[in-house]
């Protein structure tokens, strides 16, 4: 089943931005990337769900095709997630007020107007994904993603991939993870999260405190704080994440600061703390001024 929906792109929509967050994958498994628009498949409650978006102008049209028939839920579930891949969750006008006349990212924000926080689809795939790229380098953490897809994804009847659900990642057995590069400490991470989420001990609906979230997800084995925060920014998109933790954040603040050394964690928690309640993009624009 098929239905349609056209979004209004507010003024200045950084469309490369977008896609080139979604098409990291080069072998395009569950997205699909074009200069125009994308391709993304999850799975949504059960069902293979394909979000085709074109970009034409001000407005985002999309076509959301169902492998099954479209319950209110299910119609719902897409909607979010339509939001989260355009990165419209968060609006960027807030910190560009707040930190206009800023020394160190005011300058950065003044040439690139507009950026926005992309989100994952579910919450569930920005968990997972934060867990597969801890303390590796991006190749191969993408890598992992698309094992994981292949093994617990299904394919949808227009051919992309789906991004599994709990409920798919909980039947895996730890061997078909470890057997395909993934350490012992990653794939049980992995798992026990799917499986908490089964299970109900772990909650992943969006709209819930950040702090009683960050309760839950550091009470985990294997989780940690910069674990918590990315999760907290690509999946619940919540506006006030700290990434003291991310390598490349302590790396732009050494950077833009003229510092001799890069920060500390404990000097990069400080320094971030002036953006707060918009340190989540705060990290934003950190990220961006290292691609300048």
């Amino acid at each position: 089943m098929e239905t349609t929906q056209e979004i209004a792109l507010p003024p200045g929509y950084r469309v490369a931005d977008v896609i080139a967050f979604h098409g990291r994958d080069v072998e395009g498994l569950a997205e699909q990337v074009g200069p125009d628009g994308l391709r993304k498949g999850v799975l949504l409650d059960g069902v293979p769900t394909l979000l085709d978006i074109r970009f034409d102008g001000n407005a985002a049209r999309c076509r959301l095709a169902f492998d099954a028939p479209v319950t209110p839920a299910l119609a719902a579930l897409a909607e979010d997630a339509l939001l989260n891949v355009l990165g419209l969750r968060i609006d960027p006008a807030a910190f560009a007020a707040f930190a206009h006349d800023d020394p160190v990212l005011g300058p950065v924000l003044a040439r690139q107007p507009g950026l926005r926080i992309v989100q994952s689809a579910t919450v569930f795939e920005a968990l997972t994904w934060a867990i597969i790229g801890q303390q590796i380098n991006l190749t191969f953490a993408i890598a992992l993603r698309r094992t994981l897809i292949k093994l617990a994804g299904r394919p949808h009847s227009r051919g992309l991939w789906c991004y599994p659900e709990a409920t798919d990642v909980a039947r895996l057995p730890l061997e078909d993870l470890t057997s395909r590069k993934f350490s012992t400490a990653k794939a049980e991470t992995v798992l026990r999260v799917a499986r908490m989420a089964v299970d109900g001990s772990l909650a992943l609906e969006r709209r819930r405190d950040a702090a009683q979230v960050s309760q839950e997800l550091l009470a985990i084995k294997g989780i940690g704080p910069w674990t918590v925060n990315y999760v907290l920014l690509r999946g619940y998109g919540y506006t006030d994440c700290s990434l003291e933790g991310d390598v490349a954040v302590r790396t732009a603040l050494h950077n833009l600061t003229g510092r001799a050394q890069r920060p500390t964690l404990a000097e990069a928690q400080r320094l971030l703390a002036r953006y707060a309640p918009h340190r989540t993009m705060a990290a934003a624009y950190l990220w961006a001024s290292l691609a300048e």
